[in-house]
Parts: structure tokens; sequence; C-alpha cells
């Protein structure tokens, strides 16, 4: 018979330790970082893109160009978020969560700020590739640590509130968008500041270098010989039927998900830009206060989507206990698909951005809310950092289509029409749709321990 987690009364912290906060608080500012620098690029895309590819003494490039060129950047920041995922998510299980989560860290912060100091197109794309492999790695590590960590009853709770602090970061880059944007001219590009900014969370990769302890539970298996072997291996993950099972059906779920945020819902700046660039310059407003208005608008955007996106998160956690993974999934997906197809069909006024934005950052986050508390869940420790990689990380291979597809959709499919970018956001909402098809195939894990192979514990 299986233990359940929710057994025991009280609040789900009640006994733990400082330590588990320590490891709990040094997780959630990784990925609060982490999501920082992903936020950073989403609002400088548009504005670095415009200006490396403005060619001395000629005419800006067209709003086509720039988001097919956007689409591109982010395609292959994707790329490399997927390398860096499958890469130290191995790393991970192998040399431990720690040392893992430490140079995941210096490597998207470095390479962070080395992409303010970009001359065209390519080298910045370089750079966002670099700093996607470190991007890429950290949740994994990240959300594994805390899993192993955590005492059972407590660990869904804890990793929604380690993924609903990932709002936090992406908040704070929509406040230094605003921020940067309303400052006079310093002779350097608001975008390239944002980049510098970005740069300091190597900091905190100083502190898990010198506190942070590996879980037990992998210090347990990787001191065991045969055991070891298997540690961080692809061929034990797809080797297992009930693993590889289990691995093919989570990336279809990431898949889904990855596809609507990052093909779709982060491209609300990008909307903002195109729906009221014209309504600020029809009043008679000069360049530069165009270009106040729109960092002052993007900002106040991503700050609704993701302050909704936070309690989405959560809301997942609490309903994913209550209901189970599965149908809170099935919610999650329904409810992403109809209020993104609503946002990029009909906002076109300043005030249905306070609630048709937050309508749809509540639903498309609410599914990495349930990414974070169910994929730790459907591996063993000596794969859980592996197994979490592959569903979150190769579902960005197959997902970096996702902004390229968007971008050609405007620029090609539906280029005639005078709302492309509207046309090609609503065709794109059809991705959640995956998820929807997944989701029979899911096993559910309420109430159920993290597996251990050596246990025989397979749900």
């Amino acid at each position: 018979m299986t233990a359940n987690i929710n057994a025991g009364s009280g609040p789900w912290y009640q006994g733990l330790t400082r330590y588990h906060w320590f490891v709990l608080i040094v997780a959630a500012l990784g990925w609060l970082f982490d999501c920082l620098d992903q936020q950073l690029f989403t609002l400088a895309r548009v504005p670095a893109i415009t200006e490396l590819l403005t060619i001395n003494g000629e005419p800006p490039p067209t709003r086509e160009a720039v988001a097919l060129y956007s689409g591109y950047a982010t395609s292959i920041f994707l790329i490399g978020w997927a390398t860096g995922g499958l890469i130290f998510g191995v790393l991970g299980d192998k040399i431990g969560r720690a040392k893992t989560m430490m140079w995941t860290i210096l490597i998207y912060s470095v390479c962070t700020g080395l992409s303010a100091a970009s001359v065209g197109f390519w080298d910045f794309a370089f750079y966002r590739f670099i700093t996607g492999l470190g991007v890429g790695g950290e949740f994994a590590v990240g959300v594994a640590l805390v899993a192993e960590v955590m005492p059972d009853r407590a660990r869904p709770y804890a990793i929604s509130l380690l993924q609903a602090l990932s709002a936090v970061g992406n908040i704070s880059a929509a406040l230094i968008n605003i921020g940067l944007g309303q400052i006079e001219d310093t002779g350097i590009s608001q975008w390239r500041i944002m980049f510098i900014i970005g740069a300091f969370p190597a900091l905190l990769a100083l502190v898990i270098r010198s506190r942070l302890k590996e879980p037990e539970r992998w210090k347990s298996i990787s001191a065991k010989g045969s055991a070891a072997k298997e540690l961080g291996s692809y061929g034990a993950l797809f080797g297992h039927p009930v693993w590889r099972y289990r691995a093919f059906v989570g990336l279809a779920l990431a898949f889904a998900g990855v596809v609507g945020l990052w093909g779709i819902g982060f491209f609300s700046p990008d909307l903002i830009r195109s729906t009221f660039t014209a309504h600020f310059k029809a009043q008679g407003m000069s360049d530069a206060e165009v270009s106040k208005a729109l960092f002052l608008w993007t900002g106040i955007t991503m700050i609704v989507q993701n302050v909704a996106g936070f309690v989405g998160i959560g809301c997942f956690g609490l309903a994913a206990q209550r209901i189970g993974r599965r149908p809170t999934f099935a919610v999650a997906f329904v409810g992403a698909m109809v209020s993104t197809a609503l946002v990029f069909w009909n906002l076109r006024e300043f005030s249905q951005i306070f609630w048709m934005v937050p309508l749809m950052g509540f639903f498309q986050f609410s599914l990495f809310g349930g990414y974070a508390v169910y994929f730790p869940e459907l591996f063993p420790t000596s794969l859980r950092s592996t197994g979490v990689s592959f569903c979150y990380n190769v579902g960005r291979f197959v997902a970096a289509s996702g902004p390229l597809a968007l971008g050609l959709l405007t620029s090609k499919v539906f280029a005639g029409h005078p709302e492309a970018f509207r046309y090609a956001g609503v065709t794109m909402c059809a991705v959640f749709l995956v998820g929807l098809i997944a989701l029979p195939f899911a096993p559910e894990t309420k109430g159920q321990p993290l597996p251990e192979e050596e246990r025989g514990l397979v749900h």
C-alpha cells in the first residue's frame, strides 16, 4: 500500500527546518533571476533588433523584418535553452544538484551581460544561445533539489512557491524596463543597460558554492556502485518502459505550454507596440515621446501579466492537491487557449490591458506551476533531473519553431493584412490542443510519494 503524503494536520510548512527554507530560497532566487533574464530579453528584443538591423545612413528596418528576426532570435534562444537543459540535466544527476546550479547561474548571468556588447544580429543571437544554455539547465536541477530536500507533505507546495516566485523576476524586468524608458538619453541604448543589469545574479553562485549541500537522496544513490552508473543516463531513462512512457507524455505536455508562452504569450509587448504606436503618433508625440510611452505600456503589460501568473501558479498547486494533477491541467489548457485568443484578437483599448492580459497570464503561467509540481513526481532520484530536463527542454527544441512560426505567419502568410500579427497569434493558439490530447495518457500522481526504483514504487 502506498503512503499518502497528504496525511497529517497543520500547515504544509510546519516542521520545516532552517536549512529547508535556505534551500527553497536559494533555488527560488536562482529561478527568479533566470526568469528576470528571460523577460529582459522579451522586453529588449524589438528595440535591440531594430537597432542592430539598422545600417548607418539608411532607414530603419520594416516592422515585418523586425518581426521575422525577433522570431529568429527567440528560436535561437530556445534552442540554446533546450540544449543546456539536456546537458545540465544529466550533469545534475551525475555530479550533483548544487554544483550544477552554480554553473548554470554563472553562464546565464555572464552571457546576459555580454549581450549588451552586441554589434549585429548574429553576435547578439550567439550570446542569446549561450545564455540559453544556462537558463535551460537551472530549472531542472532547482526543482529536483527542492523535491528531494523537502518532506513529502511539503513538496508540492514548496515547488509551487518556487515556481510562483519566478513571476517576481518577470515583474522586476518590467519595472527595469519602465524605469529605463523614462530616463533621459545617456548615450547608451536602454536595451543594452537592461542586459548589463542582468549580469548581477552571478553573485548568487558564490552563495551556492559556500553553503548549499547535495540532497541526502542523491548522495545515497551516488554512493551505490550499481545505481551510481545509471545517474543521469538517457539509456536508463529510455531503457525502462515506465520512465520512457512518462518522459514522452511529459514532453507533449511541456511542448504545448512552452510554445503557448514563448511563441505567443511573451509577444504581448510586441502586440502593444503594434497596436498603440499609431495612436501615440496621432496625438502628435515626437519619436522620443512615443518611445517612452511604449516602454511604459509594455512594462505595465508585463507586470499585470506576471502578477496574474504568480496567482495562477499558486492556484494550480492548490487545485492539483485537491482535485488532482490531470483535471487541473485540463482546466489550464482550455483557459490558456481561450484567453490567449481573446487577447490577440480583441485587445484594442488601454483599459483592456488590465483584464484581458491578466486572464491570459493566469492560465498560461499556471501550466508552468503544473510542470514544476508534476515532472519531478514522474521519475526516480537517479533520473529526476534528467527526466525533468527531457520533458521541459526537448519540448523547447520543438517549441523553438513557435516564435519562428509566429514571425513567418506575420511576415509571410498574413503579410497583406493590416492586422497580420493578430491573425498569426490567434492561429498559434491551436497549440494548446496538443496538451489536451496528451493529458489522458498522463499518470495521476496526487497523494503519491516520489518514485524510487530501489523501493519498487512505480505508480
